[in-house]
């Protein structure tokens, strides 16, 4: 006969009677799941190829000294899929996570039509709560990003969360609203921002 006496330290102990027959067994642990990481790009590291009528901009408050934004003439601009100035990278998401989207905005100062403080975002692989695609570059599909009416920075969250289809590279597009609009970083976020903005002006990477 066999009893079971005890666990120590993840080890069970089987005690045999009737020939005192002793014996180990090794009791397996759950092993942790991976967290999904942060995503953080900051506009100081896309090449200039990135940028379609963006500029950089120095500014020594953003993460290696530099944003992207757009000239203000006081024009209006076109929601996609009009295609006007805009700003394309990839970055890596997981399936099926939700994410935050976040974006560091620099408020320009209003001129003519423009506020500048709206920013349209689209994503590839991007999917609804049915798994119907969604956000697509070169679609009427978009997040709209807007900034308050005041001039300067703010963590700016368009809703709503955001899937994917597939895990791996996906691309990012973000598209001037207004003219005089900037930004000098971009999130998504599975966990630490899902709920509330970042509280630092820069988050690490």
């Amino acid at each position: 006969m066999t009893r079971q006496i005890g666990i120590v330290a993840g080890v069970t102990l089987l005690l045999g009677f009737h020939g005192l027959k002793l014996g180990v067994a090794q009791t397996q642990g759950k092993s942790s799941q991976r967290a999904t990481p942060e995503v953080v790009v900051y506009a100081s590291d896309l090449p200039k190829s990135a940028l379609s009528e963006f500029d950089f901009w120095n500014d020594p408050a953003s993460p290696g000294g530099k944003l992207v934004g757009t000239p203000n003439t006081g024009g209006q601009l076109d929601p996609p899929p009009e295609n006007d100035p805009h700003v394309t990278f990839k970055v890596a998401v997981e399936r099926g996570v939700p994410y935050r989207c976040w974006i560091h905005m620099k408020v320009g100062a209003p001129k003519g039509q423009s506020q500048a403080n709206v920013l349209w975002v689209q994503f590839t692989e991007a999917v609804d709560k049915a798994n119907n695609q969604v956000f697509k570059p070169g679609t009427g599909s978009y997040l709209t990003a807007r900034g308050p009416a005041r001039e300067g920075w703010m963590w700016v969250g368009p809703e709503p969360l955001i899937q994917f289809r597939t895990s791996g590279e996906v691309t990012v597009r973000v598209q001037a609203g207004m003219e005089g609009v900037g930004f000098d970083q971009f999130l998504l976020s599975p966990a630490r921002f899902l709920e509330k903005p970042p509280a630092e002006a820069v988050v690490s990477k």
